[in-house]
């Protein structure tokens, strides 16, 4: 039965709707329990016959020998390797091995599957066509070279079901394919799919789930499975109900990571999309702080590195510090430079967030040997324009990517501020340096906290800025200062004159707030306690003539005394 305008195979359809475990949503109707019906000939138009095939000598572990998540990744891991390495075997040989990475095949055309795959066909009677068929349709040949391989002696054992084929169908785009394709095969009763034992338990678990849309097992190893199963065979629902009871269980690195790593179709499903996000979310908040766990997260693959670095909230000093980390992750991990180039191209240039970066740091990228020049040139370019829009622009480009998995112009929560810098050379040595603090940011400084920027530069000598929130000389109220620091230690001296001033209502121009000059010593500091003179209170008020659009606009000029 048709349902008119409906899409019988989306996800959202009314034939595939969201089954929620414990209960249905308030929004959609629950799919209907025939789990009465499974495997119940007096309910049944078809009955599927599954001949289990042996696993390749390596992998027999693999399922119900699986105690842990790293046991099935393990095990999952190298079965796609053995796979993989078997079909290149295949590839290059005239007459074709055992191959059990088949697609699926019905009525002469090949559905392309991913992973370890299962092959179905339709038989007219169980001894008409054999478990070596390559005749398919009346006058239909298929020659499918990987079915040489299947074998009848190779068949471990044999289990029959009753189905019925419009559950099945409805379920199933695979099955649907299967019983509705037009030809003579799809009205047979008998149908043969041929698995791997290790495939077993999962299948017979996804088909009476198809039935009941619940499963009685729950460990995470065996839900995985299910997962792959439901993928394999294009169960939806099912894939969102294992997908459900996975983002449930207690998460951990391991699968966190392992959630990260499943084949891109299973990755690229809607219906994955939960399951994959609170992954990326937990080691993301797990490594939010990276400098407490630096070798930790150079371990981590490239999917968790992309989890990582794609983060808002990630704790860095800087831009620079991100670039610095990733580029030294991509030297550990792809030390062939083609590799590496490639993967700068293709993944790692978008987690790093170039329009962020100090200016000094992007011209390291242009001549930066692990990027194509095309593409270093492409990400500065773009930084530097990016830096010299308005702040409301830059506002607006933010917006633009506020649902987009990598945000380029999007400020993370760096642990040193972000400045903007103006450099002259004639007729004086001289910078101006434009800082803007948020008004969270400073509520966050009460009662004693401080805020630097990043480093800037002058006459070779790198310098910041901090603000503080601390008490007056007389100690008689908390206030906003400004200072302004030498990063370099040791025995050199600087003479710089120096001023700090601030946008204010009603006119919001600069105006000066103070001035000074001072000869500094390495790692030394000088300016206000109270650059506006006034209480903090005051100054965090709702009125207060210092926030404008809720940002606190700071600028220091900095000028090497002759």
């Amino acid at each position: 039965m048709r349902v008119p305008d409906a899409d019988l195979f989306n996800p959202q359809s009314v034939m595939d709707s969201d089954f929620s475990p414990g209960g249905a949503s308030a929004s959609a109707s629950v799919d209907p329990d025939f789990g009465f019906a499974f495997d119940d000939s007096n309910f049944s138009d078809r009955t599927l016959r599954i001949e289990i095939m042996p696993d390749l000598p390596e992998t027999k572990s693999d399922g119900g020998g699986c105690c842990s998540i790293s046991d099935w990744a393990r095990n999952r891991k190298r079965r796609r390797e053995d796979f993989k390495k078997e079909n290149d075997f295949i590839g290059q040989s005239e007459e074709q091995i055992l191959n059990c990475n088949l697609p699926y095949t019905v009525d002469g055309v090949t559905y392309e599957n991913q992973d370890e795959e299962a092959m179905a066909m339709v038989e007219e009677s169980p001894s008409d066509i054999g478990l070596n068929s390559n005749q398919i349709g009346n006058d239909s040949i298929y020659n499918n070279d990987s079915s040489k391989n299947m074998d009848c002696s190779k068949v471990l054992r044999v289990k029959t079901i009753h189905i019925s084929s419009p559950i099945l169908a409805a379920k199933s785009p695979f099955f649907y394919k299967l019983f509705s394709n037009g030809m003579k095969e799809s009205e047979q009763r008998h149908v043969t799919l041929r698995i791997h034992a290790s495939e077993e338990t999962a299948l017979l678990d996804l088909l009476s789930f198809m039935y009941s849309n619940t499963l009685s097992t729950t460990t995470p190893t065996a839900l995985l499975d299910v997962l792959m199963a439901a993928d394999k065979f294009e169960v939806a629902s099912c894939m969102r109900y294992c997908s459900r009871l996975l983002r449930n269980l207690p998460m951990t690195c391991e699968s966190a990571l392992l959630y990260l790593d499943l084949p891109s179709s299973v990755l690229m499903a809607d219906a994955v999309q939960p399951l994959t996000d609170a992954a990326k979310q937990f080691l993301a908040v797990r490594y939010k702080d990276i400098t407490k766990f630096q070798e930790e997260v150079l371990n981590l693959p490239l999917t968790g590195i992309e989890a990582v670095f794609s983060s808002d909230d990630l704790q860095v000093a800087s831009e620079d510090a991100v670039y610095d980390f990733v580029l030294k992750w991509a030297r550990t991990h792809y030390p062939k430079l083609e590799e590496r180039r490639g993967i700068f191209a293709t993944r790692l240039s978008r987690v790093i967030r170039f329009p962020y970066m100090t200016c000094r740091k992007l011209k390291k990228v242009l001549t930066c040997i692990d990027f194509d020049p095309e593409l270093a040139s492409k990400v500065v370019l773009e930084a530097l324009f990016f830096k010299s829009e308005m702040p409301h622009r830059q506002r607006a480009l933010a917006a633009e990517e506020a649902n987009a998995t990598y945000r380029r112009f999007v400020e993370r929560a760096y642990k040193y501020r972000p400045v903007k810098v103006v450099e002259f050379e004639l007729p004086r040595q001289q910078c101006v340096v434009y800082l803007d603090l948020k008004r969270e940011e400073c509520t966050h400084l009460f009662p004693a906290g401080r805020v630097y920027s990043q480093a800037f530069h002058l006459g070779g000598q790198g310098f910041f800025l901090s603000a503080h929130c601390n008490m007056d000389q007389q100690s008689s109220f908390h206030c906003f200062g400004l200072f302004l620091g030498m990063q370099e230690r040791g025995s050199v001296t600087f003479a710089v004159d120096y001023e700090f001033a601030a946008r204010s209502k009603p006119t919001e121009d600069y105006v000066s707030k103070y001035k000074g000059n001072y000869t500094f010593t390495g790692g030394k500091a000088v300016g206000y306690r109270n650059l506006f003179g006034i209480p903090w209170t005051a100054f965090m008020s709702d009125d207060s003539i210092y926030f404008i659009n809720g940002i606190l606009h700071l600028r220091a000029e900095l000028t090497i005394r002759q």
